[in-house]
């Protein structure tokens, strides 16, 4: 692959250092597949597996001793590059970039925090070296779309934040502050226009929960696929003690958070699906529902006429949505639809289209009024996206890319910190139970669900707190 080396370059080599900064090393990347349990529906596609990145990352501290950093993020083809091109074609293209971005995370000589390395990676650097590999590596086919690099950065970054707080004893959460920061949040993010936010003085830890809770609400993902009740059974589904239906969930796991899965193209079948899981919710006292088109709606209307119809014809169901995510194609500047009607009815939040802050600052204009953040676009990004959303006063919500195993550890760590309006989705239980064995001895109130809540009192100790050294190998 040919690469420019001006574009290796860090632009923010004159940074201001201190004795917490760090500098990589070396990366290693394997990949471990993994079989879902149930299907789960993405858009038009069906999820039946998924590749997770699996990353470990050495850093140096300023006196040379080395720490290792972790990160993992499921390749999630369907979700990361909706297409007709064929599943295994995207897949070997996120394999082999994936596996690229190893040599590119690796020692140049550049140090200093992990929000500073991961941006000057991701934001400087990754544009380049993505459009150099769909120049040179996919002539003639179709292009890695930007959503699909980030995902496939992520592991590397969430290694290095990972690896941050190990070089320097804490948890990654107690990172972000003046104390360990080089920089203050005006090197990396501009207030929206006519806005009188400052970002001069201001750092991620001002942005955080200060206290963390240990438990939090948890979301449960309906597909579109999934059986509401015992009369949907096939007699085709797992026998391995985990619950086949929605009311089994909703018993087992004292579910009070459902995050409805829906076509986008097929109007009377979203709205008949809403119905009838309402009706559940309603005779299992479950308290909220958010509504997932998964960007396939291309117009407002489609949105405003289910909800208008079900606030007329069943106004319990319609009360108990909290939000509604992703209702349109997540290329915003390809498609600048304004949402401010949709916005009206009930909150709307970003999911795909949120790439990064510049991205939120686009859908915040086009009518958008919320955040759903995923550690899957990055670390980095997700925090900057946090502060962005925050200072402007939209809302946040974290959602989940089915993550398994490692995976979840900084995904729910980051809806506890995020102050969400509601917690944080965690479905990789549903899909994917035993992938987490080894991790759930360790901290298993992370991969089960528990009165509708996640524990995460054992996330201790520096970095993200894996404490891999007491799980089985």
């Amino acid at each position: 692959m040919e690469f420019d080396p001006t574009y290796f370059f860090f632009h923010s080599f004159a940074m201001p250092s201190s004795d917490f900064d760090v500098r990589i090393l070396s990366s290693s990347l394997e990949f471990v597949p993994i079989e879902t349990r149930v299907p789960l529906k993405f858009g038009t596609e069906v999820l039946n597996s998924v590749t997770c990145a699996r990353v470990r990352l050495v850093v140096a501290g300023r006196d040379g001793r080395e720490s290792v950093g972790w990160g993992e993020t499921p390749l999630s083809v369907q979700w990361v590059w909706p297409s007709e091109t064929s599943y295994a074609d995207r897949l070997d293209a996120l394999l082999d970039f994936c596996a690229k971005l190893s040599d590119i995370w690796s020692d140049d000589g550049a140090c200093g925090h992990a929000l500073e390395l991961g941006h000057a990676l991701l934001f400087e650097r990754l544009p380049h070296i993505l459009d150099s590999y769909n120049r040179v590596e996919r002539t003639g086919l179709e292009p890695v779309p930007w959503l699909a690099a980030l995902v496939c950065a992520s592991p590397y970054d969430l290694a290095l934040h990972d690896a941050y707080g190990v070089a320097n004893g804490q948890p990654v959460y107690e990172c972000y502050g003046e104390v360990f920061c080089n920089r203050d949040l005006s090197s990396f993010l501009e207030p929206a226009e006519n806005s009188e936010v400052e970002f001069g003085g201001k750092f991620v830890a001002d942005f955080l929960v200060s206290n963390r809770p240990d438990k939090i609400p948890v979301w449960h993902l309906v597909g579109g696929l999934d059986p509401l009740d015992v009369s949907e059974l096939t007699g085709d589904e797992p026998e391995d003690g985990y619950p086949v239906h929605l009311e089994e969930w909703i018993e087992a796991d004292g579910l009070n958070c459902l995050k409805i899965k829906l076509r986008g193209n097929d109007a009377d079948w979203d709205y008949e699906r809403l119905k009838s899981i309402g009706r559940i919710a309603q005779s299992k006292s479950v308290g909220y529902l958010t509504t997932d088109f998964n960007c396939t709606v291309t117009e407002p209307a489609y949105v405003n006429e289910i909800l208008d119809r079900l606030k007329i014809d069943d106004p319990v169901t319609h009360e108990k949505i909290l939000y509604v995510e992703q209702p349109f194609p997540y290329d915003l500047e390809a498609h600048r639809i304004d949402v401010h009607s949709v916005a009206q009815r009930k909150p709307l939040f970003m999911d795909e289209s949120a790439h990064d802050w510049e991205h939120v600052r686009l859908g915040r204009e086009l009518g958008w009024t919320g955040v759903a953040l995923k550690t899957c676009k990055t670390q980095t990004g997700a925090l900057l996206s946090l502060c962005w959303a925050k200072a402007h006063g939209m809302d946040l919500m974290v959602q989940d890319l089915t993550n398994p195993t490692l995976a979840q550890i900084p995904h729910v760590l980051l809806g506890a910190h995020a102050g969400t309006i509601m917690g944080v989705e965690s479905n990789g239980m549903q899909f994917y139970p035993e992938a987490s064995a080894r991790e759930a001895v360790v901290h298993p109130g992370i991969y089960r669900r528990r009165g509708g809540e996640l524990d995460l009192s054992t996330l201790t100790g520096p970095g993200f707190g894996y404490r891999l050294g007491e799980m089985e190998k």
